[in-house]
């Protein structure tokens, strides 16, 4: 296993610690000047992570598109997401890696659209792309803790 894929597994399971405590209410509630909430940032990690691995590469996305379209960049929340619903999304964000990682080691992420970053970051491999998802999920994490003191 990848070192780096360990890390956002783990990265994982803390925001799922550090929100397990909220109420769906807490999750969906977008404070004012926020344009999105809680869980739309936790869904957006799966979305973000399967568009930059599995469409960067060619390839279909592992997750339903429920859990990808809502949660790219540039969307916001389009509706309240219920409990059955944020117990799935954190589903998939866990599994959704094992996922991957199952994909990375069988060698199925054979070509790459490169693909430069509003941060300054070129990514020009299925390897940078690993590489910058923790900084995605860290960026994240901070926006949910934000979020989390307002809700």
């Amino acid at each position: 296993m990848q070192p780096t894929i360990q890390q956002i597994k783990n990265t994982r399971k803390y925001i799922l610690e550090l929100v397990k405590d909220l109420s769906v209410e807490q999750l969906n509630k977008i404070p004012e000047g926020f344009n999105n909430n809680i869980i739309w940032n936790i869904a957006h990690l799966t979305a973000a992570q399967q568009n930059m691995c599995y469409v960067r590469s060619g390839l279909n996305i592992a997750v339903e598109d429920q859990h990808f379209t809502p949660f790219l960049s540039g969307t916001k929340p389009e509706k309240f997401i219920t409990e059955p619903e944020i117990n799935f999304i954190y589903e998939v964000l866990l599994n959704s890696m094992d996922s991957f990682e199952t994909d990375y080691s069988n060698g199925i992420f054979v070509q790459f659209d490169p693909w430069s970053k509003r941060y300054g970051m070129k990514l020009n491999s299925i390897e940078d792309a690993i590489n910058f998802i923790p900084f995605h999920e860290g960026m994240h994490i901070g926006y949910i803790m934000a979020l989390k003191k307002l809700v």
